[in-house]
């Protein structure tokens, strides 16, 4: 964490602490977020919940006028625990206002060999799998990555940047990938990307799987093909490592999304979380930017050659 703090210094980011506490935790689909209750001096309640990640506090920050911020935020996830998941855990999340989010693929390479150096190693490793974090990054897009290893063609199956539930499950049955009937788009999507995909990523060297279909990126901007947005995710080891946008500033659109996003979560799991308006009036008056969050426990793991991640938190949960 020294390492790292001293590089984000060292490029002029200013470390902020943005509150735990809520009124939205984040609004997607398949994040689980911990409820509480605050008590107010004269006992009205009102709900709260603890963020699933600073996002939408950092962003209002880039609404206030900051350039470039970094905050390493305690977040907290429900339903998560394994080896590679714990219910708290840090999130080192990153923006820069008027920059564009290939700038962060270069971070994330100068990152990873900074935790190499702190750690004293010269490779990573995850159950078998090793990388050179001082290698540069493969860059790979997800429609890449879909023809590669799984012998699909993605955007095939998004006519129009609207995806094509029925042909997608022809493709995934024709690759040897079981579909539900009640499976939609994303449930498929999902599936190839962890049974074919994720653990071909970040061997030798670490992968930035970019260019992530737009329906899969609610927070991100579209790129230059619609289809696909902003939005890549950083690989080592076979271990998802970050996830970074080139942020959407259309709060219409925000709202859009993130309704339609809440509108599956309430079809799955029978729960929705409340939009934060907030965060909505900030989207309208944030500058182009971008940003992104990386797992520091994850990072530790790779490092230190860990294979679960409550080897290297100082107290984990225990009794679950």
């Amino acid at each position: 964490m020294a390492a790292l703090r001293a590089w984000f210094a060292a490029h002029d980011f200013v470390e902020v602490e943005t509150a735990a506490l809520q009124v939205s935790p984040g609004n997607e689909t398949h994040l689980h977020a911990f409820g509480t209750t605050l008590i107010a001096p004269d006992g009205a309640a009102s709900p709260l919940y603890l963020r699933t990640s600073p996002e939408f506090a950092c962003k209002k920050l880039l609404a206030a006028g900051e350039q470039r911020i970094v905050e390493f935020a305690k977040a907290f996830r429900n339903r998560e625990r394994g080896a590679l998941h714990h219910p708290e855990f840090t999130l080192v999340e990153w923006y820069r206002a008027g920059e564009p989010y290939q700038v962060l693929m270069a971070d994330c390479a100068a990152l990873i060999a900074e935790a190499a150096r702190a750690a004293g190693v010269k490779q990573f490793s995850f159950r078998g799998r090793m990388a050179d974090p001082f290698a540069a990054p493969e860059r790979l897009t997800v429609a890449e990555a879909f023809s590669r290893f799984a012998d699909i063609d993605l955007l095939a199956t998004l006519p129009d940047g609207k995806p094509d539930r029925e042909r997608l499950a022809r493709a995934a049955q024709a690759a040897n990938i079981r579909t539900a009937a009640n499976d939609s788009w994303g449930d498929i999507f999902s599936r190839i990307l962890v049974e074919r995909i994720e653990g071909n990523l970040g061997i030798g060297r670490a992968t930035l799987l970019d260019e992530y279909p737009s329906v899969q990126a609610a927070l991100a901007k579209p790129a230059s093909d619609p289809r696909v947005a902003e939005r890549f995710e950083l690989y080592i080891c076979g271990v998802e490592l970050a996830n970074g946008f080139g942020e959407l500033t259309d709060a219409v659109e925000q709202r859009r999304r993130l309704e339609q996003e809440m509108a599956e979560k309430q079809r799955l799991y029978g729960e929705r979380y409340p939009i934060d308006e907030d965060f909505l009036a900030a989207v309208a008056a944030m500058p182009q930017a971008c940003g992104i969050a990386l797992g520091l426990d994850r990072l530790v793991m790779l490092a230190t050659g860990a294979s679960r991640i409550d080897q290297v938190l100082w107290a984990p949960i225990s009794g679950i």
